[in-house]
């Protein structure tokens, strides 16, 4: 069965996206190799044949919405659409529904409906009456122009005659309405040819003349209903209760129902799903524009598509009715090559099952557009996908393009003339010569796992005395902000080093081998014991020094497994030490790099932020690196310092074994924990904002609700949230673990004058702190 989830389908490249789609079977060799290759663009010259005058052909993109479970199958939906935020709000949406069973979707027969109309009437009522009479043999005639629908179980099913009032010329107005059905085709060439068939023979019954004979895009005997039933605790976002969001949602529906401005704008997001839906499955989105509008209207006032109610059990229920006359077959469907591969996605055996998909998609939508408006409002989750459009036009590309998105949203100024500065001055920062290692360049990628650690020999230098040539370095300890154990799983995160770091001193010496010497920086785990000669004999070998003599002498003011990075400030000291003691030229990439590979040997799968920050020593924006995408990150500029309380818990926690904790529950529930990434993710990227603003305040909100979502990770632990506690009792503005968790270090922040009784708080309850600050400093050499 299909699999509507794809985790993390956003943050892969187009080729990764086609190449995981292959090896689901959900597209087979031809489509996967026409999408490859481009070889299912529509030519020129079958676009000629297909419209006139034509001098091009205008191409859009088309997506896929994820997570839909309609009557307990599951969907990919392709959808065409050049607004951004469509697909992704409609594919969290879907994510929502599913998790509280999915949606249920009922369609009608296929009916259309095809108009004669016939005017000059005598009698108007005896014409009635003796068309519905003979009846049989205007549908007979009308089946006789297309004996292969009979075939298939369509074909005209009766007629209905209404009489619509007087005209100012032609008497009173009979109208013939000629009820089709057109089964899997969309049928307008159908019926208008029927209407044609059949308007000599109603001229006689009815005595009257014939005058229009055209379909009637008003689908209203072709009606579609969604159905979902969500979950009041399914509904809760970071700021709002479940509750809250239901009856926010009701609220906004009821504004819809009073109001026909609103209304008109609600049913819009509706279409605008449908729209992409229609258009991807090479359906006429005109039509079905019509005949939605048309119905909405249908009591003589315009009103909102769905309805929002709640049930017994407090559920939020969401209910859309729509007429849907669509088609899976036929020309216009089969003239296209990428029609043809998004009907292979989705799928669909039957047009009704085609139309029950796109109710669904258009509840959905309808259901993100209300649940923004109801909460954050519509702009916030719009703000990061607008500016990836944004970027665009502002010629972003390649690898700066994350950077240029990341850097839009978190000014808060997504316009195109601020995305070409930001474009400018990281085309400036890669230039050959631009940056240099006391620089570090803006963003620089740095720390992918394949990244080739530096392997040089020590440049030539007189053999120093024993005793002689010493050198002190230092790396910075860090706290994470915002983003533990999301960064893992390739989404943003946000750290900063602090004044706590790691010094080494290196010292050549006449006899063969290492003498490492680190005083209080025992182990936390008797099994680990040999970790810092491990680090230290992996520096040596890639600095092509193994087997030198030399002293190696580290001078820790930074506690040892608590969460601050003092694996990755112990591996970027003696780097930089050694390299400086044998006098072997590196760069900040390559000791981030080196580092990094340090890191593996702690952590198993690290994700590059500890040695990023230890090396740099800046605030930055970090995203770990996938497959062929290296990791980045950019520094975050700090335009006043933010202090910063670190209280120590006592309890030493290794960061490997939380992230096997969160790595298990993971893999168990992949969608739950993505939802609670995915969130993570937000809060990290608004984090930006507010650090860059200085705005204690916010960045203590934000804090505050990591720390609930990491809590839910279960990487939290007693002591850790009474230190959190303890803060927030204190006056702290926000307070969360910072680290791999299960004990370790927990921050705070607080206003200035408020701090220090913050710090004394945790103090008189017996636990260690320090007290540090955010600011841009100059990385360590």
């Amino acid at each position: 069965m299909k699999n509507a989830h794809l985790s993390k389908f956003y943050q892969r490249t187009v080729p990764e996206r086609l190449q995981l789609l292959h090896e689901r079977g959900i597209l087979d060799a031809d489509d996967f190799a026409a999408l490859s290759t481009d070889s299912y663009r529509l030519d020129v010259e079958t676009a000629d044949r297909l419209t006139e005058n034509v001098i091009g052909v205008f191409s859009m993109p088309m997506g896929l919405g994820l997570n839909f479970r309609i009557n307990q199958r599951d969907y990919l939906v392709p959808m065409v659409v050049e607004e951004p935020s469509i697909i992704a709000a409609v594919s969290a949406a879907a994510s929502l529904i599913a998790r509280s069973g999915g949606f249920t979707s009922v369609a009608e027969e296929p009916l259309l409906i095809g108009q004669v109309q016939v005017l000059d009437v005598k009698d108007p009522e005896a014409a009635k009456a003796a068309l519905l009479a003979r009846s049989g043999e205007i549908v007979d005639l009308a089946n006789q122009q297309h004996p292969n629908m009979i075939a298939r179980g369509g074909g005209a099913k009766n007629i209905e005659v209404f009489l619509r009032g007087t005209t100012a010329e032609h008497g009173e107005l009979l109208v013939v309405h000629l009820v089709v059905d057109s089964r899997d085709a969309m049928g307008a060439n159908l019926v208008n040819t029927m209407c044609e068939a059949v308007a000599p023979l109603i001229e006689k019954i009815s005595g009257g003349k014939v005058f229009l004979r055209i379909l009637s895009n008003f689908s209203d005997h072709a009606l579609v209903r969604a159905r979902a039933v969500i979950g009041v605790d399914h509904l809760k976002s970071e700021k709002f209760s479940g509750a809250k969001v239901r009856d926010g949602i009701i609220v906004a529906h009821e504004f819809a129902a009073m109001d026909v401005y609103r209304a008109t704008t609600h049913n819009k997001g509706i279409m605008n799903g449908i729209d992409a839906v229609a258009i991807a499955t090479g359906n006429d989105w005109r039509a079905i524009e019509a005949a939605a509008h048309a119905y909405a209207a249908r009591s003589g006032r315009y009103s909102p598509l769905t309805v929002w109610s709640v049930n017994d059990n407090g559920d939020l229920v969401g209910e859309l009715e729509i007429p849907l006359k669509v088609g899976t077959v036929g020309g216009q469907v089969e003239s296209n090559p990428l029609v043809q591969i998004a009907q292979n996605i989705l799928g669909v055996e039957s047009a009704a099952e085609l139309a029950q998909v796109m109710a669904a998609v258009g509840l959905a939508q309808n259901l993100a557009a209300l649940r923004a408006l109801a909460t954050e409002g519509i702009q916030t989750g719009h703000m990061r996908l607008h500016a990836r459009s944004v970027a665009v036009a502002a010629g972003a590309s390649g690898p700066n393009f994350n950077d240029v998105v990341d850097r839009l949203v978190a000014s808060g100024d997504i316009k195109v003339a601020n995305a070409r500065q930001i474009v400018q001055s990281l085309s400036t920062a890669d230039a050959p010569g631009a940056a240099s290692a006391a620089t570090p360049p803006v963003p620089a990628a740095t720390t992918p796992a394949s990244a080739p650690a530096p392997s040089h020999a020590p440049a030539p230098a007189p053999a120093p005395a024993a005793g002689a040539g010493t050198d002190h370095t230092s790396g910075f300890g860090k706290i994470i902000l915002f983003g533990e154990h999301s960064v893992v799983y390739g989404y943003h995160a946000v750290a900063a080093p602090i004044g706590l770091r790691i010094r080494a001193q290196v010292t050549r010496r006449a006899e063969v081998g290492t003498d490492l010497i680190l005083p209080g920086f025992d182990s936390a785990d008797s099994a680990d014991s040999d970790l810092p000669v491990r680090i230290a004999e992996l520096i040596t070998e890639r600095l092509g020094i193994r087997g030198s003599g030399m002293r190696i002498e580290v001078f820790p003011n930074l506690p040892r497994a608590s969460g601050l990075g003092a694996s990755a400030a112990l591996a970027v000291s003696i780097i930089r030490a050694m390299a400086s003691c044998f006098h072997i030229p590196l760069t900040d990439r390559e000791v981030s790099a080196l580092a990094f590979e340090c890191e593996q040997i702690v952590h198993g799968t690290p994700s590059g932020i500890d040695n990023t920050v230890a090396t740099f020593g800046q605030p930055i924006l970090f995203r770990k690196g996938n497959g062929a995408r290296e990791a980045e990150f950019s520094i975050v500029k700090v335009v006043h310092p933010i202090p910063i309380i670190i209280g120590i818990t006592g309890v030493r926690s290794l960061t490997a074994r939380t992230v096997s904790i969160v790595r298990t529950a993971w893999t168990k529930s992949p969608t739950r924990y993505d939802a609670i990434f995915e969130q993570i993710d937000g809060l990290a990227l608004a984090g930006v904002g507010a650090l860059q603003r200085g705005d204690l305040a916010e960045l203590g909100d934000l804090m505050n609700i990591n720390h609930g979502l990491l809590n839910a990770l279960q990487v939290s632990s007693p002591e850790l949230e009474a230190l959190v506690a303890l803060a927030r009792r204190a006056g702290a503005l926000g307070a969360k673990l910072t680290g791999g968790g299960g004990g370790g270090a927990m921050i705070a922040i607080a206003d200035p004058d408020r701090s220090d009784a913050v710090a004394a708080a945790m103090r008189a309850a017996g636990y260690t702190t320090h007290q540090t600050e955010i600011s841009v400093a100059k990385a360590p050499q």
